[in-house]
């Protein structure tokens, strides 16, 4: 234990970064039984309160769970690796893999509370999109859950004039996804930006990912470019910050 009479951090901390550094050692793996409440009140001396907020930090941290009348243990879910760029280029996508593969190996991923609807777009996606405002976009919302944990929220946003009547207006738009069905239709990604920042989510999105409490959100905005540069998607992704690391391998 650090020397208590030097350290300035309030006692929960203290503890909570001692059950961190166990944690990232080895000490504890996932799946492990943490120390409980009255296992930290003898071991630092401290009052109920304090040991369960030291617990309650690596909850909302995402490194621990509580299970009902068993005790907080070490959470055994992996964290997603997104791979931003390999996952966008078309040797993936234009095989009939979906974007999303690349992320996730041979773990089950499934995607619900699948909506496509039409609106009408306002100023902001009609100026990402270079459409005219209130013009018809084709709105695709899904939910990506992975091993039983939902981890993302996804709204795309393509002009109607695009995909309106083909596969992309529909829930499955087939192997490959939308961006080799926009392909197909002569509007080939050929690049993509993508904006990332991060937010304390909305309640909406709390209850959606079955956030613990504390735990925030990455947003990241990708637009997707044809070779003439018109962007033809705008793709608002809301994730689980607790669940991914993003990865970027390029070349200097």
């Amino acid at each position: 234990m650090a020397d208590q009479g030097t350290d300035r951090r309030p006692k929960y901390r203290r503890i909570a970064d001692e059950l961190r550094t166990a944690i990232d050692e080895g000490r504890y793996g996932p799946g492990d039984r943490l120390p409980g409440e009255n296992d930290l009140m003898e071991a630092y001396g401290v009052a109920r309160m304090t040991a369960r907020q030291a617990l309650s930090v690596l909850r909302d941290e995402g490194l621990a769970e509580a299970r009902k009348g068993a005790g907080v243990f070490v959470r055994s879910f992996r964290p997603i690796r997104r791979r931003g760029i390999p996952r966008l280029a078309q040797g993936h996508w234009g095989t009939g893999r979906s974007v999303w593969s690349a992320d996730i190996e041979e773990r089950a991923l499934v995607v619900d509370q699948i909506e496509v609807t039409e609106a009408p777009a306002p100023a902001r996606l009609a100026e990402a999109l270079g459409i005219p405002e209130d013009a018809p976009l084709c709105v695709r919302s899904r939910r990506f859950v992975l091993d039983d944990k939902p981890v993302l929220l996804s709204v795309s946003y393509l002009p109607a004039s695009v995909a309106a009547g083909t596969a992309i207006a529909t829930p499955d738009t087939g192997p490959g996804g939308m961006y080799a069905r926009l392909a197909e239709l002569g509007c080939k990604p050929a690049h993509f930006r993508e904006e990332i920042r991060c937010r304390m989510p909305t309640a909406d999105e709390s209850q959606r990912l079955s956030l613990t409490a504390g735990t925030p959100v990455i947003l990241i905005y990708r637009t997707a470019f044809t070779e003439q540069g018109q962007a033809v998607e705008l793709n608002e992704m809301t994730l689980d910050s607790g669940s991914y690391v993003l990865e970027y391998d390029f070349d200097a």
